[in-house]
């Protein structure tokens, strides 16, 4: 089993707030991560896709009085979202009572609509975590392999820790029907689910593409605001990640539609078929997949507040990926999946446009070292690893 970097994180929140909201897409370790848990706190687990679990809490109060002594997990909690104004009058009760820490952790796999119920029922009253794929500095640490395999399969614990690249790949194949056929449905208007994996495959295709709903309007046979509502719907279930462009006021035209990529690059690659490394590095895919993947790593460490963006003129200066620490505080990273990379002067006049305060370009190598024009190359761990240093 691979520890997650979370972990520690969800113990301190659990002693510091009454509910806890861990999010991330289905099957990415939330549940296997609350019940570790019970070995910290006394606990008691509910599955809200179980109709038994279900009936248990009807009468929520009556539930938690029976079980106040105990953590009560509440999984999949999207599914019954009217319960979060029950436990607000619960966890007010608690605290004229003097028991404020640790009462609820709920998990959801849809985060718009579960921040929505939250944010309206239990603002001031519970922590936002947030759980990622498997990333290279959690795999690295378990020593169970490279990041190749990392890539190729991407970070679903099931996916990346198969035994051989067939069985992961159809894990991820069986992953994707099961969320067309099963989990959309059950979130909103039905959509067909060859429509949608046709979308989703499409998108995979243009993996770091910006948005450009014209075209995919045409090859779907439906409207421009329904493509952008499928979208919203993808981001919704954190399966694409929606990366808007920074600007800030400049004299400058830029490109200001958001720049889209499936999340998991694992997920990525078994939209397209691709069965292996060798397959891979010969799809044109490689170069988008790669950005994706090391975008999705370095998000995986950021907190709350630094934000990711990217930038592109209409003159060509570009940068993958910005993080702003705040005003004065903007680092550029440039993505590449050489060895041994060559970066273009359109990155050092993007960088000089937004007035980075460090530059970095991100290689698929593992030595540190300046290329000049305050320029650092590093590898994807240690650029992880330089972000979180940042935030200590």
């Amino acid at each position: 089993m691979i520890t997650r970097r979370l972990e520690n994180q969800l113990v301190e929140a659990l002693n510091s707030s009454p509910s806890v909201v861990l999010i991330g897409p289905r099957q990415i370790g939330k549940t296997t991560l609350a019940r570790q848990m019970e070995s910290v706190f006394p606990t008691l687990y509910v599955d809200l896709e179980n109709r038994t679990d279900l009936q248990k809490i009807s009468d929520i109060h009556a539930f938690h009085q029976e079980n106040k002594d105990k953590l009560i997990i509440l999984d999949e909690v999207q599914q019954t979202p009217e319960i979060f104004a029950q436990i607000r009058g619960i966890i007010d009760e608690q605290r004229r009572a003097g028991n404020k820490n640790k009462q609820f952790l709920f998990l959801g796999s849809a985060s718009l609509d579960l921040l929505r119920q939250t944010s309206e029922s239990l603002a001031g009253r519970i922590s936002l975590l947030e759980l990622h794929p498997i990333d290279i500095l959690e795999y690295n640490h378990a020593k169970t392999g490279d990041i190749n395999t990392l890539w190729l399969r991407g970070g679903f614990p099931e996916s990346l820790l198969a035994h051989s690249d067939e069985e992961s790949l159809t894990w991820r194949q069986n992953f994707i029907r099961t969320y067309l056929e099963r989990d959309i449905p059950q979130l909103g208007p039905r959509i067909p689910a060859e429509t949608l994996y046709r979308f989703w495959t499409m998108l995979a295709n243009l993996q770091g593409s910006p948005l450009n709903a014209a075209p995919l309007s045409r090859n779907l046979d439906v409207s421009q605001p329904t493509i952008r509502r499928y979208l919203d719907l993808m981001v919704d279930l954190m399966l694409v990640r929606r990366l808007s462009p920074w600007s800030n006021n400049l004299n400058k035209r830029i490109l200001k539609s958001p720049k889209l990529y499936v999340c998991d690059s694992g997920i990525t690659h078994a939209l397209l078929q691709i069965r292996d490394f060798n397959s891979l590095l010969g799809h044109p895919v490689q170069g988008g997949s790669w950005e994706g993947f090391v975008i999705e790593n370095v998000c995986s460490v950021l907190p709350y507040h630094v934000r990711p963006y990217y930038y592109r003129s209409q003159a060509g200066a570009e940068i993958d990926l910005i993080l702003e620490f705040s005003p004065t505080e903007k680092w550029a990273i440039e993505i590449k999946r050489s060895s041994a990379p060559v970066i273009s002067k359109g990155f050092y006049i993007a960088a000089d446009d937004i007035k980075a305060t460090r530059r970095y370009v991100v290689y698929s190598g593992q030595d540190t070292f300046s290329i000049g024009k305050d320029t650092v190359t590093i590898s994807l761990a240690g650029m992880m690893e330089e972000v979180m240093k940042s935030l200590v």
